[in-house]
């Protein structure tokens, strides 16, 4: 691999820091699709000479990328069969077709399935369920997709895998899965639960459906939904099997990215088993332009302009600051970490950071009493890592596939109107995560 030569000599760190914020404030400015801006700045990554082309190919992540386009295809086939507008309706007539009570469902729904599966995963189920009961109610579907978001990235931070920050967390401190569910879910109850009520108090209860409307939805039966019964019993069998391997990828050895592309694999496989030639061209065809490309190439170009700030040195300088802040102190170290974490997980793709601040937290043990006693900090890093990505539109993985699904549907979804709301909110669910670790470990 070659070393890179920066342009003209210059710093590494703070040209990774300018373009940085450069991307920053162009996403902020949204005059750019934000796909462009993203490969905008890998590509000035590399010409300007802070990452090598071999060191910016291997920074997309292929298992997010795997993860994502898989379930899209996954999704796209599914909804043929009717599925989708199944759930809808059948989700729409528990509520008895109310707006706020379709609402709540749709966020304990999102958490519980965040917390089982990955928040991405979940996302990508629950959205065009929403998009077919805000279509039949005549209401504005963004309130729902907003909550959705948070709802996923709260509910993810209650498992090991639930959330990627996590994975690396249990992976490389050696932590259960039953020891993330003891810890953080007690928390992640209280967190949802209270941002249930905000969300509530800002739309759902000016949230109103017309009589017409909702007496259209009670009529409706969720049986005549399904269009295509054998694709629904096949989509239900390959979803339910990603579903399980996700449970036991550990187990199998196998990335979530590789089960979703081998499940989508299968799906398509089985949907063009009859089809040939044209015909079978046009189904496939059909399938790929399904899949969200913006949201795809943005995460390329997001992954590399992330590890051009890994290596340009930022976020390594950061983390020791803030390790060295603490002056030894367990209770300070806990605060300062969940506090950080949750401020550089809205801004910067929290993933790095964390893969940063683990060999940082470790090296805290001797002098804290050992691996065991600092068990309180990972438990900090998690919950400010995961809920700080709530906090602006690039601060994770899920906020940004609803959003792509959202614009491809014709829904405003920008990055200040979704950060001036979202900051405050995910400022609110760090300040009940503080309370929680002073009262539990501090």
């Amino acid at each position: 691999m070659h070393t890179p030569q920066v342009l003209f000599g210059l710093s590494p760190l703070w040209l990774s820091t300018l373009l940085l914020l450069l991307v920053y404030g162009a996403l902020i400015a949204d005059t750019l699709n934000r796909a462009i801006v993203a490969m905008l700045g890998a590509s000035a990554m590399v010409i300007m000479g802070v990452l090598t082309q071999d060191q910016a190919t291997a920074s997309a992540d292929p298992n997010t990328i795997g993860l994502l386009t898989g379930m899209m295809i996954l999704v796209s086939i599914s909804r043929r069969s009717g599925l989708f507008q199944y759930l809808a309706i059948w989700s729409a007539r528990q509520a008895k077709a109310s707006p706020w009570g379709i609402l709540l469902i749709l966020q304990i729904t999102t958490a519980v399935l965040s917390a089982l599966l990955d928040n991405v995963t979940t996302v990508l189920l629950v959205v065009p369920v929403t998009l077919a009961i805000t279509r039949a109610l005549d209401v504005p579907a963004y309130p729902f997709l907003f909550a959705e978001v948070f709802a996923s990235n709260i509910g993810g931070t209650a498992t090991l895998i639930g959330d990627p920050p996590n994975i690396l967390i249990g992976s490389l401190a050696d932590l259960s899965f039953n020891a993330f569910v003891y810890n953080l879910t007690p928390v992640i109850i209280v967190v949802m639960a209270v941002q249930a009520v905000i969300i509530h108090r800002i739309w759902g209860k000016e949230m109103h459906a017309s009589p017409e409307a909702r007496a259209r939805i009670m009529g409706m039966i969720p049986e005549e939904a399904i269009e295509d019964s054998v694709l629904l019993k096949q989509s239900l069998a390959i979803l339910g099997s990603v579903i399980i391997g996700f449970i036991f990828a550990r187990q199998i050895g196998l990335e979530p990215g590789t089960i979703a592309m081998v499940g989508a694999t299968l799906l398509m496989l089985i949907d063009n088993w009859e089809h040939h030639g044209e015909k079978q061209a046009e189904n496939v065809h059909k399938t790929f332009t399904d899949v969200e490309w913006i949201t795809i190439f943005f995460f390329i170009g997001l992954f590399i302009i992330v590890h051009g700030v890994e290596v340009g040195g930022l976020l390594k300088i950061l983390a020791e600051k803030l390790v060295a802040a603490t002056g030894g102190d367990m209770a300070h170290a806990g605060y300062a970490i969940l506090w950080a974490s949750a401020i550089l997980s809205a801004i910067i793709d929290n993933i790095p950071f964390v893969a940063t601040m683990i060999p940082l937290v470790k090296s805290m043990g001797p002098s804290l009493g050992g691996p065991d006693a600092i068990e309180p900090l990972w438990w900090c890093l998690s919950l400010g890592a995961c809920l700080g990505g709530n906090g602006t539109l690039i601060g994770a993985s899920a906020n940004l596939t609803v959003a792509g699904i959202a614009e491809r549907e014709g829904i405003s979804f920008s990055f200040w109107t979704y950060t001036k709301l979202a900051f405050p909110l995910m400022l609110v669910s760090i300040v009940i995560s503080h309370v929680y670790v002073w009262l539990r470990y501090f």
